[in-house]
Parts: structure tokens; sequence; C-alpha cells
């Protein structure tokens, strides 16, 4: 292998390309120079292994696997029979020292059929001091004294550091391409035609793995286009290159200090990291021209990773404070115009609820608006039923300055036709078979939810809708409207969404996590990311698709269920999570940024299998991750992310999302029936919560839920919540009006018949002969509202209207008087404010050092 005639020698290229690089720095994404270190671990022995075989001693071996620096494992000889086998074998990891390194010991059983996996040790490389060398005695068994002696060392790298990009929660480090081609020499033949050849290309742990390249007939000697690898810059990677043909090969992989390993099976093994960066890299074969070219990628990310909102989302918010500041004004009659500052946020959030969600929130909508309050909300989030009404409003860009009475006439025709002719005729059916050939077509994973939301474009619509995420942006370009947000919940494929959920948001903008501060441009949903670049880029999905993610009433496996239906996880916690046992003293890390060691009893075959039955999702959506590749940073648990860290998985980060290659994505309903969590970002500073309640069953209970997540969380809401079965729920309630500043005032309407059955109007009573139209039966679980009904008539349709029309009309005084609270807030936090400055500009107009 020689480099061309335009390259330098080795040692001086390796100098070159090992110069620091400009640091570049912003406010929501830092790019920071990290040196990267070798771990050091040596295996030394076991004490009293525990039998696992009735008829013989353990066949004991360890294996090792570090993912943030290999997704190989690596493991010691097997010691057979011995209760205390001695290895003292050594491994060496290089690793990323601003990334959080937890190293995965498991001690194993050797068996002939399947190796057994007694338990594993997830163990925090952060521990290990820098320069320094530790023995650990790792105590799996006390009782039996059974104990595991390891020795770990870490020393730092004499080379430049590697410029990664971060938030404080997640991590991107350098990303390269390899570009490789293959040309074949002529050769003379007998033959007009040669059989196409193959070869083939493997980069393990690169975004695209393995690769074929097909070779042109023997005849022509053009080289292939280039095949491109990315892979993380300082992994220590190397690329295996399988030649067609069996036969002897010169030792042309030697000339170079590569030292490329040349087989008799006509395979290569190149390593990368002593690849210099843009320099052609010839490979000379008696047959064969291999190239290989390392290049490195922009340093721009296609995942903006922040935890403030992105530019779009800022200056929506501040041509939508103008308006709302007009309306504020009229509203609450006020002498003087507000200044920005005095402006509240208000949002509308909504729950699920099917075809009764759908209708409500139109009606509610109307009056809303009607009441000239709609103009003073910034934000409406929704989810499950919700999403089908608020997608078909921002299908106008003028949604909220018109009479919204056709979209609810335009609701009841659809309410009331006949959902399985207008599914499942045989011309819908070709349209769906068409639709989801295409979509397969443009490079996306099929799965029940795109059908699911083609019917219910079906069942909605009149035809095909067109329409996409990134249309709505229309909607908000001169603050017209509330910004949309839609949310579902990403979930592991084989868990309880009570063991691991994380929100994902969706707006006009972008989609993200705000768990992790990362987000993506909207229209690349769908599409492949690495290490935060945009790899391979599909079209955008429409939005009826979309709306099978948000409303996937199917995703919901019987541990959900369960939960769902009685609330309690004594019996199947017992069969369905993992036993984790901290094995060293907690009181050892109180600094949050090194975890404590903690051990591991895999189930047995049992309740593995049950797991299995039970976890199953009959339909999920999965799509491609565009946080894969990305890694957690070492202090993440001090970083917001600590702000959304709810389930046990979030301290055991190998297991978190960057390490998924999809994402298994539900109904938010079926482990939050509320649509808060986006409107909680303290980025959005919401001073206002109009709470619209959907939800079937309890009417408190959404609120309720709320109210004590956000409490264990530490976001300021409103608490003392009350219990709806101790008297008749209300029409209207206010909360958090007497507590702090800080908590959000709410606003909640149940979907309750309190007064209505007797007022027609608000004030207005209804005759004898009116009595009927006011009895509605709403909470019923074979009624005509039930959250599994998709027809109403056309009288049902209009009384829930009327109903909806009714409860907000009737509490209006409520809604404005959370509005002149808010007002009067910001004001005395402006005077607040203000007064400080002053006092400081005083203190140190006197001379002394503020």
């Amino acid at each position: 292998m020689v480099l061309n005639s335009k390259t330098k020698p080795l040692g001086m290229l390796e100098a070159q390309w090992m110069q620091p690089q400009t640091v570049q720095e912003n406010v929501s994404c830092k790019r920071v120079a990290s040196p990267c270190h070798i771990l050091t671990v040596r295996i030394i022995r076991m004490r009293n292994v525990h039998q696992q075989d009735f008829l013989s001693p353990t066949d004991c071996y360890v294996t090792l696997w570090l993912p943030t620096a290999s997704s190989e494992r690596v493991r010691t000889k097997t010691v057979p029979n011995c209760n205390d086998p001695v290895w003292n074998q050594t491994f060496f990891f290089r690793i990323q020292s601003q990334v959080k390194n937890i190293l995965e010991l498991t001690v194993c059983d050797e068996d002939v059929i399947q190796d057994d996996t007694d338990r594993v040790i997830f163990y925090d490389i952060a521990q290990v001091p820098l320069g320094e060398s530790i023995f650990k005695i790792f105590e799996l068994n006390p009782q039996k004294h059974e104990e595991l002696e390891v020795e770990f060392s870490l020393e730092n790298i004499t080379c430049s550091p590697e410029i990664i990009a971060t938030n404080g929660a997640i991590v991107c480090r350098e990303l390269c391409c390899l570009e490789v081609q293959v040309g074949q020499r002529k050769r003379k033949s007998k033959k007009k035609h040669s059989k196409q050849q193959d070869v083939k290309c493997t980069l393990k742990e690169s975004f695209e793995e393995t690769q074929k390249i097909s070779l042109c007939c023997k005849s022509c000697s053009r080289c292939t286009n280039p095949t491109i690898f990315h892979y993380a810059r300082y992994k220590p990677l190397e690329l295996e290159v399988l030649l067609p043909k069996k036969r002897s090969l010169p030792c042309f992989g030697t000339c170079m200090s590569c030292k490329a390993n040349v087989q008799r099976n006509r395979s290569l093994t190149l390593p990368l990291n002593l690849f210099p960066l843009d320099q052609d890299i010839i490979d000379d074969d008696t047959e064969f021209d291999l190239h290989f070219k390392v290049k490195q990628c922009t340093a721009d990310l296609d995942v903006r990773l922040g935890f403030d909102l992105c530019p779009e989302e800022q200056e929506f918010l501040r041509k939508r404070k103008k308006v709302a500041a007009a309306a504020l004004k009229k509203v609450l009659h006020l002498e003087e115009n507000l200044q920005v500052d005095e402006v509240p946020i208000v949002a509308i959030m909504t729950t699920g609820g099917g075809m009764r969600a759908l209708t409500s929130m139109y009606a509610h909508m109307l009056t809303i608006q009607e009441l000239d309050i709609l103009d003073c909300v910034s934000y409406i989030t929704g989810l499950s039923g919700t999403t089908w009404t608020m997608s078909k409003l921002y299908d106008d860009a003028n949604w909220s300055k018109k009479n919204l009475q056709e979209l609810i006439t335009d609701a009841r025709r659809h309410v009331k036709k006949n959902k399985f002719l207008a599914s499942f005729a045989p011309e819908r059916l070709k349209y769906y078979l068409k639709e989801l050939k295409q979509r397969h077509q443009e490079g996306y994973n099929i799965s029940f939810t795109d059908l699911w939301g083609l019917i219910i474009e079906a069942m909605l619509r009149d035809g095909e809708n067109p329409h996409k995420l990134t249309d709505q942006q229309l909607a908000l370009t001169h603050g017209q409207n509330p910004l949309p947000v839609y949310l579902c919940i990403s979930v592991k494929e084989k868990l309880s969404n009570r063991d691991f959920r994380e929100w994902l948001e969706f707006t006009p903008y972008e989609i993200g996590f705000q768990k992790y501060g990362a987000y993506i441009h909207a229209e690349h949903f769908g599409s492949e990311f690495f290490m935060g670049h945009l790899l391979k880029k599909i079209p955008e999905s429409r939005i009826c698709f979309l709306e099978g993610i948000w409303s996937s009433v199917f995703s919901v496996n019987i541990m959900d269920g369960w939960f769902m239906s009685i609330s309690s996880d004594d019996f199947w916690q017992r069969w369905t999570r993992d036993r984790i046992t901290d094995i060293d003293d907690y009181v050892l890390y109180t600094d949050v940024d090194k975890l404590p060691t903690r051990m591991e009893t895999p189930p047995d075959s049992l309740a593995s299998t049950f797991q299995d039955i039970i976890m199953w999702r009959p339909a999920v959506t999965k799509v491609p991750n565009f946080l894969k590749g990305c890694l957690m940073h070492n202090e993440y648990l001090e970083s917001p992310f600590a702000k959304w860290k709810d389930c046990d998985l979030d301290s055991f980060p190998n297991q978190l999302t960057g390490a998924e290659d999809h994402l298994y994505l539900v109904d938010n309903a079926f482990a939050f029936d509320s649509s808060y969590p986006p409107l909680m970002r303290p980025e959005r500073k919401v001073d206002v919560i109009i709470h619209l309640n959907y939800s079937s069953g309890s009417q408190l209970r959404p609120l309720q839920q709320a109210s004590k997540y956000f409490s264990k969380q530490g976001i300021p809401f409103p608490q003392n919540i009350p219990n709806d079965e101790e008297k008749a729920v209300k029409e209207c309630y206010m909360f958090g009006d007497q507590e702090s500043p800080e908590t959000p005032i709410v606003v909640l309407f149940p979907l309750v018949d309190d007064t209505f059955r007797e007022y027609k109007a608000p004030g207005v009573k209804r005759s004898p002969e009116e009595m009927e139209d006011g009895i509605i039966d709403i909470t019923s679980t074979f009624g005509p509202y039930n959250i599994n009904a998709l027809r109403y008539s056309e009288e049902n349709f209009d009384k829930l209207v009327k109903l909806s029309q009714y409860n907000i009309l009737n509490n209006k005084d409520m809604m404005i008087g959370a509005l002149r609270l808010a007002v009067e807030r910001k004001k005395q936090h402006k005077n607040s404010l203000h007064s400080r400055r002053e006092e400081a500009f005083q203190y140190g107009r006197k001379g002394n050092k503020i």
C-alpha cells in the first residue's frame, strides 16, 4: 500500500493531522477540545463462584463490554471446573474523557448448548482517577463471600484532543467518512462477457456497516464510484475487505506501516487510525486497484443540541406577544397598552379522547374565539384525538381569524358517516396499498400505524390530504395563530412505559426530546442520522401518517393495560424487572457525576419468556433514531436532563436512547393522559394553562397525575388537586392562583354536564319541554360517547357541541380572572426586578463593590 505522489511521509502527516483545531462555541451547543484516555482493565480472579450446574463446578469466564469505546465484547479465557478461577488477563479501551463510560462486566458459565449469564456488574469509569491504578473487589454475594477482583488504571494519550459537540447532556464526536474505490486491471480474455464480481467491505460501528462494491467486467479498467463509510474519527476501527476469488496474494499490504493483514481467502484488514486525512491511499494488486481516502465531515450538526427554544419559535413568540397584548387589553378592559415583558404566555392544553375529543375541541375553540380569548393564547398542545382537530385547523393559515362554525359543520358530516364504508370500500383499499407501497419505496419502515393514519384520513377527510407538518409554518408567519405542539412518547420495545418513557414533541419547526435537548427540523423526521449528522434524507411524511403515530390506540401491551386498569405494579414488577442491587456503599458516591456500582441479576428462562409475552406491542411505530451514535455526557445528570429523569434506566446511560437504532413511538395517552410536558419546559415560561379535558373516567385524574409527576420532578405546578370521587365534579376549577408566582395558573374544564341539565345558556333555564335536551350520557362505558365510538348521530354530535360551548361560556369569568392575575404577576415581577436593579445601581454609586 503506497501514497500517491502528492502525499508526504506518514510521520509528517501524523504530526499535521493531530494539530488542534479551532474551537467554536455558541449559546446552545459548545464545541470543546476534550482528550481521550486509555483505560486498562485487568481481570484478576474470582473467589467462591456460585455453582450453576448441579453435576459439575462452574466453567467460568468474564466478558467486558464498554459500548462507548467499542461495540465488540471481549472476554477472558474459560477456567473449567473451578470455583476459584484465576485469569490475570489485561484489556485496553480508548475512551473519550467527557463521555459517561460505564463498563459492563458479565460473569458467565460456559455450557455445551448455551452459556449462562450469571451476573452483570455496571462500573462507572469516572471512579478511576487519571494517572492512577485502583484495585477493586466486587462483592457479588457477601453471604457466600463471592468476589471478583479487578484492577483499573487510566492514562492520558499524548496527542491532540478531540473536538466534541455537546449541550451538557449528550455528546457528538468527530465524524469522518472513508471513500473506497475498486478498479480491475485490463486482462485479455477470450470471453466476451465476464461474470460480475463483488468486493465486500465491512466497517463495524460505522453508519453503513457492510457494503458491496460491484465491479465492472474484467476488460474495463474504470474504478467504481466511491463507496462511503461514516464513522467516529477517534475510534480504533478496522476496515475488512473481502476480494473475489481465492488465490495467493503478494504482500502489498506490508508496504505501509499499517501492516494490513493478508490472508489466503483474499481478506484484508486495514486499521483506519493510521490513515491520514485528505490523502489518497492506493493499494496495488496484480488484479485490483484499491483506492482509499479519509475525509473529515463538516463540523456543523444537523441535530440541534440545546435546551433553549429554536430561533424560529423565539421569533414567533416575539410576534405573537404583540397580538396577545392587543387581545388582553380588549378582554381585560385595560386603559394602557401592555409592554412586551408584561404579556403572559397563555396555553391551551388538551387530553385525548377519540371522537369525543375531536368534537368537543372544535366547540371549545369556537367559543374561546367568540370570547376574544383565542388571540391571547400562544400555544395549543394535543395528543391522540385532539391532534385530529389541530391538524385540520392548521390546514388554514388564518384559521383563528375565521368563523369556526364551518369547521364544526364539516366535522358533523364526517362524524356521522359510516366509518366502515368510508374506510374499507374497495377503492380505498387500493388507495391504501398504493400509498403504503410508495411510502416503502421512499425508505420508510411500514407499520400498522401507517395504515391507521390512512384510515383516519378516510374517516375525517373527503380525499387525500396533501398537507405536511412543515406546511403549518405558514400559520405562524405573522404570529396570527397559536403555535401547535403535538405529543407522543418514545418507549422501549420490551419494557413497560412505567419503566421507560420519554416525551417526543412535534412542532411545525422541529421535532425532538426536551429531556436530551436534541431536536431536528420537522421535515427530517424519518430520515436517518448518525452522530448528529443527517446521512440519508427521505421525503417528509404527510400529516395523516403522523396522526397515526400520535393516536395509535393499538400500541398498548399487556403490562401497560394492567397499569391503566388497576394502577398497581406489585405483581408484575416481580416478573418483568431484572433485579438491580447496589454493591457499593452509596454514601461514597454523593457526587452525582459518579454513578454507584450496580449488579443486575438477569431473569431465568421462564421469567424471560413471560416478559416477552406481556411486553409485546402489537402495533408500534418504528422510525430511525435521530440520536443514533450520540453518547451521554460525563456530567449529564447535572444538566437539564435531570429535570426529566423519571425512570430507572436514566441511571444506565448504555441503555438510553442514543444507543438505539430506532425509536419506538406510541400514543402518549397510555402513560400520561395529558399534553402538559412541552408546556412545562422552563424556556417556554407558560403563565396560564387552559386545561380542556376529554378523557374518559375520572375528569380530575389527568390533572392529578400531572401534579404528582411535576412535583416529583421539582417543576413548579399546582398542588392539592381534589379527588372527584369525594363530591360532584364542577364545570370549572382554578388552581395555582394562591401558590408561588413561578407556578402556572391552571383553569380546568372537565367534560361534565353539571348545570347544563337545567340551563340551555348561562342564566337561561330550560323549559319543561327542553329538559330532555340537557340529558347527556358522557361517562357511561357503553354510552354514545365512549372512547371506542367512531360514529355519532347528528343529535348526539350537536348535544356534545352545545355542552362544550355552555361550559366555557358559563365560566368565562374564571378564565378572564386567571388572565388578569397573570398580567398582575408579570407587572409585579417587572417592578420587583426594576427595584432590585435600582438598589444595585445606588449601591454602586456609593463606591461599594457590587
